[in-house]
């Protein structure tokens, strides 16, 4: 039988910024003292916790050091779990401290709104600290001088970053070396509602002044295709609705679209800003009230009630020629605007149907509750 068993914790992993980190150490070490690098490469994370890694791969060359180390994301379903990270380490002028450079499979920045400046390596600003207090350590220990160039790769990083968000972000020919802890928590979304928030950031920093989160593929075509919008306008929210709805409080648009299918808005207008189907599930009785209000008998309010799924409830409506969609819109208004709370933002909902057909819209109005 095979699968993880349900009473064991989710294991824990290790970010591409730690083993990156642990791959540059192990190269710099080697390109100091001359001979292999140790069997256990140890870092420090950023919490001071020291880690030691494995090493998968070492090479060197007349003028470099190469160390690789396998990214293991312990149960998290990571893109880049299995990957190797490879450090390529050349000594650095005098004084020049330490230089990073893109390799095979890891981005480049082509667009302002990320933490790092348009021509920079996809290396983020912690992933960057953590290298540099590792080339130091090995640099004291070994009196030599704290300067080094660094290249990351990801061998095939360029077609793993197709299954990622990176170019709508800007960040072009390969996968962002992350991580703001070393350490990957299973499940725990943080590096979805990160992108979010930096798909937020790219396009403010790009000037554009109409923003639209979807719920998913069909629903931001069809978004896309109603306001006109460029692709850098539109956030793959998923179902942390909430998370780009609280940034965007803190970081306002001048316009700004939530976009999805009417079983995805009926939670949101619920009450719920996490849509994900293992937090959150569809209100039936709630649902069969809102349906009473827009028409509906009381045999067909029953069924609603009683429906398997917010789809099932929706075609019951609609073949009684009743329109639950507009009210259930206008209600998911509400909850977006209340966790808005952007006086200055207009907002507006649209739902679409499986095929991406509009079946309701609000108005866009300022979101001050």
């Amino acid at each position: 039988m095979t699968g993880k068993p349900k009473d064991r914790p989710l294991r824990r992993g290790w970010t591409t910024g730690a083993c990156a980190t642990a791959a540059a150490r192990a190269a710099f070490e080697a390109l100091v003292t001359g001979g292999p690098p140790p069997d256990g490469i140890e870092i420090a994370l950023p919490s001071g916790r020291r880690v030691a890694f494995a090493l998968a791969h070492f090479e060197r060359g007349a003028d470099f050091a190469r160390a690789g180390v396998v990214k293991d994301a312990g149960d998290d379903p990571d893109v880049t779990h299995g990957a190797l990270i490879l450090a390529t380490v050349r000594r650095n002028r005098l004084g020049a401290g330490v230089t990073f450079f893109a390799g095979e499979g890891v981005g480049a920045i082509t667009r302002p709104g990320l933490p790092l400046p348009p021509g920079e390596p996809a290396i983020n600003p912690v992933p960057r600290a953590m290298i540099r207090q590792a080339i130091e350590e090995t640099a004291q220990s070994h009196d030599a001088g704290a300067d080094a160039a660094i290249e990351i790769s990801i061998p095939g990083g360029e077609e793993m970053a197709a299954h990622t968000l990176n170019g709508r972000l800007g960040i072009v020919g390969g996968l962002s070396i992350l991580g703001t802890t070393g350490v990957v928590v299973p499940y725990s979304c943080a590096a979805w509602i990160d992108t979010i928030h930096r798909g937020v950031d790219v396009a403010l920093a790009s000037g554009l002044t109409h923003l639209a989160g979807a719920t998913g593929s069909t629903s931001e075509a069809a978004v896309r295709a109603l306001h006109r919008l460029p692709e850098a306008a539109l956030i793959e929210m998923g179902d942390f609705v909430g998370g780009m709805l609280r940034y965007l409080h803190f970081h306002p648009a001048p316009r700004v679209t939530i976009a999805g299918g009417f079983a995805k808005l009926t939670k949101l207008a619920q009450g719920r800003l996490d849509l994900h189907s293992a937090r959150s599930s569809v209100d039936f009785a709630q649902l069969a009230r809102v349906a009473r209000e827009a028409g509906a008998d009381p045999d067909l309010a029953a069924s609603i009630a009683n429906a398997n799924s917010a789809l099932e409830a929706l075609e019951a409506t609609r073949a009684a020629k009743i329109d639950i969609a507009a009210p259930i819109a206008r209600a998911a208004w509400m909850v977006a605007a209340r966790a808005l709370k952007a006086p200055a933002t207009e907002l507006d909902i649209a739902i679409f149907d499986r095929q991406g057909a509009l079946l309701a819209r609000t108005p866009f109005n300022k979101a001050q509750i």
